[in-house]
């Protein structure tokens, strides 16, 4: 029993820090887009794409994406992109297959972030460069 909670524990902790770790306002020129479309394979696998910008970065950078029904409170995590932050607009596309019938085609929202692992005292913490949120249309592929 001490190692489980020791190990709830950590984890508690690593939680907390995640949510007391500073984050950073996305500065005008950085940002991040969803394309009006994605779509469902006949496997369940959803693609959602969309574009981003963003300057500096000292730790490695992804965009992410997660979709769920447009007045549900469950979303469902699609993959992440490494993105290459020079200034310049590039595209991503994430893919992922959530639990069988938790997305079907038709009205969606999706939430794409920007987001950069900062490593400082050893734990890498989030600093946030952009988000977005999207109304989509899922069709099938």
């Amino acid at each position: 029993m001490p190692v489980r909670t020791a190990a709830l524990g950590a984890a508690s902790a690593t939680a907390l820090l995640l949510l007391l770790a500073p984050t950073t306002p996305a500065a005008p020129f950085e940002s991040v887009t969803v394309d009006p479309t994605g779509t469902i394979a006949a496997d369940g696998t959803v693609t959602l794409s969309g574009t981003y910008r963003c300057t500096g970065g000292t730790g490695p950078v992804f965009v992410s994406s997660s979709v769920g029904a447009p007045d549900a409170d469950v979303r469902h995590g699609i993959g992440g992109t490494r993105a290459i932050c020079d200034g310049t607009e590039h595209r991503w596309q994430n893919t992922g297959k959530p639990r069988p019938a938790a997305v079907k085609p038709g009205p969606a929202q999706v939430e794409a972030t920007l987001m950069e692992l900062r490593t400082g005292g050893g734990l890498p913490l989030p600093a946030f460069h952009a988000q977005s949120k999207q109304d989509v249309t899922l069709v099938k592929s």
